[in-house]
């Protein structure tokens, strides 16, 4: 009995059932069963989500001035009082201009995390 299971697993690893045999077919679906089944978390295989330019230019408004979006990472632990020279900072080496920061506003999300910054200025 055992020398029957033994050579069942040995035939199964070695695939070596004829074509169109019902085991030939279990083993198929063992497969497709494992590819499609099994949750990606398991492997950690996430999509790849391009990353956006952390510094974007936003239509501007009616009063000539310029509105800019900047990624968090980017004013990370600067004081909201020198949050203005670090932007203009980062605006002139993104934008090569100098630029003249008028205001800078955090956006928040639901749950009060800042998501990024919307930059005013004026050339």
């Amino acid at each position: 009995m055992t020398g029957g299971w033994r050579s069942g697993l040995r035939r199964f690893v070695l695939w070596d059932y004829p074509r169109a045999s019902w085991q030939y077919d279990l083993m198929v679906a063992l497969i497709l069963a494992f590819i499609f089944l099994t949750p990606r978390e398991w492997f950690r295989d996430q999509p790849r989500i391009p990353r956006a330019s952390p510094v974007v230019m936003l239509p501007a408004n009616h009063h000539g001035t310029s509105v800019f979006w900047i990624d968090p990472e980017l004013l990370a632990g600067t004081p909201a009082a020198r949050r203005g020279e670090k932007a203009a900072a980062v605006l002139r080496t993104r934008t090569g201009r100098d630029l003249e920061i008028l205001r800078v506003e955090p956006v928040h999300d639901a749950e009060a995390e800042i998501k990024g910054y919307m930059a005013f200025t004026r050339p």
